[in-house]
């Protein structure tokens, strides 16, 4: 089971108009106006592949060239940026599509704008909370979840352990034992007399 395009933190959503986060500028590189883009797409280049892009706002529409990679970063001309200040400007402008851009998912693949507030529960139905978030520290994808009797926790997005049904607007998880608080199945719950 993987995720897509679109992984940045508030990768789409309600209120976002149907778009995905492809990227964020992080910077500016030169004099010349050029700036650093993280790229949230499979492959990094693919974050021109889509059209223009726009801000968060959908206020302002960017032409993008790639011009080469820096540290782990892609480095770009952006229309209308030609000095150091202007490109300085625009650190941290998160950088979107539409959504009806993007290629369909492969079979068991999903972007994460699309799990962004899905319902998360267990098999057994205990609501556990919504998908606020999804993120990749380098080890695999894993769902931020946010509820309103909980300060939110972290769960796998992994094979075996989850099931998404996007008509449904739910995760269905199957956590291991112990991994949840208060899972009967924990080494606690082996305490009782």
């Amino acid at each position: 089971m993987t995720t897509a395009a679109g992984r940045g933190r508030d990768a789409a959503g309600p209120g976002l108009g149907g778009r995905v986060c492809v990227g964020a500028i992080t910077g500016a590189r030169g004099l010349k106006g050029e700036v650093r883009i993280k790229s949230f797409t499979a492959e990094p280049e693919d974050v021109v592949a889509y059209g223009p892009v726009s801000d968060k706002a959908g206020r302002r529409r960017f032409d993008i060239r790639i011009t080469g990679r820096a540290k782990g970063t892609l480095v770009a001309r952006l229309a209308g940026v030609d000095d150091r200040d202007a490109a300085e400007a625009l650190k941290g402008t998160e950088l979107y599509v539409p959504r009806a851009a993007l290629p369909a998912p492969e079979a068991g693949a999903y972007y994460h704008a699309d799990l962004v507030g899905l319902r998360v529960a267990t098999a057994d139905g205990a609501e556990l909370g919504t998908v606020k978030a999804v993120h990749n520290f380098g080890a695999g994808d894993v769902i931020e979840l946010t509820g309103k009797d909980s300060p939110g926790a972290m769960l796998p997005f992994a094979a075996g352990m989850v099931t998404v049904d996007l008509n449904a607007g739910r995760i269905t998880v199957t956590p291991p034992a112990g991994l949840l608080i208060g899972n009967d199945d924990s080494d606690d719950a082996g305490d009782k007399e």
